[in-house]
């Protein structure tokens, strides 16, 4: 589920970027949070085997 939260985060800070928004803030809040959920995954994941 974590994968398809990081999917979607990048996808919206994409298309932010690519449309030129003026919320340039929430684009960056997006990509950190994108961020944060796959370290969280990629923890998750080796502490698991």
């Amino acid at each position: 589920m974590l994968w398809a939260l990081t999917i979607l985060l990048l996808f919206l800070w994409v298309l932010g970027v690519a449309t030129s928004s003026q919320l340039g803030m929430w684009i960056h809040i997006l990509l950190v949070l994108a961020v944060v959920s796959l370290v969280i995954n990629l923890v998750r994941g080796r502490s698991a085997i």
